[in-house]
């Protein structure tokens, strides 16, 4: 019994770290956050400690990012003025193996790879849809390995 409490108390304390220190987000979170209003996205990515970055504005849309505390991931929060199909969540982070995680669950959560090709910037993407809904994974240049990854979860 002894043991198994230590157990769960070294569970707990990876969990609460893991969420502090670090986080990731699931495709479910990512398409939450995007249904949200910007009020209401602000809110829940400061309740999970992620400080401002950045606001850019224009008159076509809004961007706020966040950092995450230990500056390892980014998350973005696309809102367009005048054509909504084009708000989106964008989230970064380093690392290929997290890169080919998404890759599998994405495809596992019946979305199909439908197209590829390179952004202005000369990185690479891949689309996947279901149904109406669309998710772009984009890799650096590779010879910049060491930037970040990107998922952008559209509406």
């Amino acid at each position: 019994m002894k043991n198994l409490k230590t157990i769960l108390i070294i569970l707990l304390t990876s969990l609460i770290n893991f969420h502090i220190f670090g986080q990731t987000f699931t495709i479910g979170e990512l398409e939450k956050f995007n249904k949200m209003d910007m009020s209401s996205f602000k809110n829940e990515i400061k309740k999970l400690n992620y400080s401002f970055y950045d606001k850019t504005e224009s008159p076509y849309f809004v961007l706020v990012e966040y950092d995450s505390p230990d500056y390892q991931y980014k998350i973005g929060k696309f809102e367009y003025v005048t054509d909504k199909t084009g708000d989106r969540i964008e989230f970064q982070f380093k690392g290929k193996e997290n890169y080919s995680k998404y890759e599998k669950l994405i495809q596992s959560l019946g979305y199909k790879k439908t197209e590829t090709g390179k952004i202005p910037g000369g990185e690479a993407y891949v689309d996947y849809f279901k149904n109406k809904a669309q998710i772009r994974l984009v890799s650096p240049r590779e010879e910049l390995e060491n930037e970040f990854f990107t998922i952008l979860v559209f509406k």
